[in-house]
């Protein structure tokens, strides 16, 4: 199975945004069908500070209200609905599986903070929101860290997306979507990581 025409603008979005390519974003928004962008648009630029830092994100932000905005939010959007720490860590469970704890631990080691945020924000605030199903999301992650050359966490997100349940071809077809956004050297080196880790 491979990516739709509305995923491919998705993947594209997050990796125009972790790679500060105003002019792929500004052209996405432009040329966007009737109907996007949409809630899933706004949930992509969301979750972007996780994987791109908020620079990135407040920039995509006002590139793409220049370009035409992301719309009006729902009021489910809101914080007031934000999902509970317990689906954070559902979520972090499924995405890691056997290694969750592993994971975990090695996070805490690093700085107990560190731990915290990561389980307190990035997934019970952010990831666990509803707008975009959790495998699209982990799709979107493939497409910001590729780009960046993150490996581990590529990885990470590639056996995430999987096991959220996202097709193995879906996940290898995000970076073909991204293929003319990254260095020869750069997809060559995402293609081996997602061949490897998403066997």
């Amino acid at each position: 199975m491979s990516l739709g025409a509305s995923e491919r603008r998705l993947v594209r979005l997050s990796a125009a945004i972790a790679l500060g390519r105003w002019d792929e974003l500004r052209a996405l928004r432009r040329t966007a069908p009737s109907g996007e962008p949409d809630r899933r648009w706004r949930e992509v630029l969301l979750q972007a500070h996780l994987f791109a830092g908020f620079p990135r994100a407040v920039e995509a932000a006002s590139v793409l209200s220049e370009a035409g905005g992301l719309g009006t939010c729902d009021a489910d959007e809101l914080e007031r609905s934000a999902p509970s720490p317990e689906d954070g860590r559902a979520l972090f469970e499924r995405i890691y599986s056997d290694q969750a704890s592993a994971v975990r631990a090695a996070l805490e080691h690093a700085h107990p903070l560190l731990a915290r945020w990561i389980a307190e924000h990035a997934y019970a605030r952010v990831l666990a929101r509803a707008g975009l199903a959790p495998d699209r999301r982990e799709l979107a992650a493939v497409a910001a860290l590729a780009g960046q050359e993150q490996d581990r966490q590529l990885a990470a997100h590639a056996r995430g997306a999987v096991r959220l349940g996202a097709s193995r071809a879906e996940v290898h077809a995000v970076l073909d979507a991204i293929a003319d956004m990254l260095a020869p050297a750069a997809l060559q080196r995402a293609r081996e990581v997602i061949a490897h880790f998403t066997l």
